[in-house]
């Protein structure tokens, strides 16, 4: 016990120690809350004038960006269905890989799948230094150096292996250009292996990215990221783009290694050996990076920290109402232009209002419960936001 507490202020105390300009740390944890808070800690608590870099990788999870809409970014019924047993969308086939964790995370961006099979990296560094494509530049190097000659950074900061069939001269220093780069909008298409995201302060820049190396799970990613209800919302927030996407086709330990290099020669210059270590579970018992875990998995940091937004819910050809959600919360089911009101339209007006969508899991059971009689409209409107408003119940694990 005391060896354990030893090594966590060890970690703790070079962490904030301003001679150690330059660290480099590799999580053991496969644990998203944990991977996520490990480098919100290391945001808040490095030195202001330090680089970090930090690799980790996690189980299945969807992660969404910190302004992010989870109905309109995630299919939610399918994720519902995969994690607590649940009814499966009529025309939607049940995930074929278990459990799938949900989370929000600090930083802007938009939503991505993570597995094993694909390396995270973040850089924390001073905003005087920070730009958006200085460190996927880094990674493109570290790469090219592995052999992947075709990876590039493009316009949107992502990293990309190009698809051409014809190999053109390019100048090898060049990180956004490759023997095999097309002109813009012309097939075949890139596919996007990294997307970035970013977390900026007064002094500080967080630049955390993907990296799909070997992803067992590419052809059941687009079923996770395509919600039924897009359609049927105005948000605000962030939307994610889609891109096509594919492997990089490397190994993990070798990718981190040639990485963690690439990082400790960019910043060569310093003079001082990185400080390289591991980190892990046990990182759980500092108090910071515990707070951090436990505020990632509560259901107000889930749900409630979505924009405003507004689903239209098609009844018929003649009824549709809209319902306005705020911060998770239901305050409106009106409706839509002026339409006649129906007594059970009113009837379930009067028990969602106010009612927060993280404590509903199934709308027949909770409708039920409150409306009488039960009837095929309820029934409808059951079906519907059971459609495309589920709230699959966050992990225990």
């Amino acid at each position: 016990m005391a060896t354990a507490r030893r090594a966590l202020s060890s970690f703790s105390e070079k962490l904030a120690n301003p001679a150690n300009m330059v660290q480099s740390y590799i999580s053991r944890s496969n644990d998203p809350y944990l991977n996520l808070s490990i480098e919100h800690h290391i945001l808040q608590k490095s030195p202001p004038d330090s680089v970090v870099l930090f690799l980790y990788t996690n189980r299945p999870c969807i992660v969404i960006g910190r302004n992010q809409n989870p109905w309109t970014e995630v299919n939610l019924g399918i994720l519902n269905a995969a994690t607590q047993g649940g009814r499966i969308p009529k025309d939607t086939e049940p995930p074929g890989i278990g459990h799938v964790d949900l989370v929000r995370r600090r930083s802007g961006g938009g939503a991505v799948f993570h597995d094993e099979g694909n390396v995270n990296w973040s850089i924390t560094c001073p905003m005087a230094d920070f730009t958006r494509d200085k460190y996927a530049e880094m990674v493109v190097r570290a790469l090219r150096k592995l052999g992947i000659e075709r990876a590039r950074v493009n316009e949107r900061h992502d990293i990309v292996l190009d698809q051409g069939h014809s190999k053109r001269n390019a100048d090898p220093r060049d990180t956004h250009r490759t023997p095999y780069t097309v002109d813009d909008g012309t097939l075949p298409k890139p596919l996007k292996v990294s997307g970035s995201a970013y977390k900026l302060t007064r002094a500080r820049a967080l630049h955390h990215a993907t990296t799909l190396l070997s992803s067992p799970n590419l052809h059941i990613i687009p079923q996770y990221l395509r919600s039924p209800a897009k359609p049927f919302i105005q948000a605000r927030g962030v939307e994610s783009v889609s891109s096509p996407v594919g492997n990089i086709g490397l190994e993990i330990t070798a990718f981190q290694s040639r990485l963690q290099e690439e990082f400790a020669s960019m910043y060569s210059k310093f003079g001082k050996q990185a400080v390289v270590e591991i980190v892990g579970d046990e990182h759980l018992k500092i108090p910071d990076i515990r707070k951090g875990y436990d505020e990632l998995r509560t259901k107000d940091w889930m749900w409630s920290q979505t924009p405003q937004f507004t689903l239209t819910l098609h009844l018929s050809d003649d009824i549709a109402i809209d319902v306005n959600v705020h911060h998770g919360v239901i305050k409106a089911f009106d409706p839509k232009n002026g339409q006649s009101s129906t007594t059970t339209i009113d009837k379930v007006r009067s028990v969602v209002l106010d009612q927060k969508l993280q404590d509903i899991h199934d709308w027949h059971e909770f409708l039920k419960s409150h409306t009488i009689p039960w009837n095929q409209e309820s029934a409808i409107i059951a079906d519907l936001l059971e459609k495309f408003m589920p709230v699959p119940k966050l992990s225990k694990v």
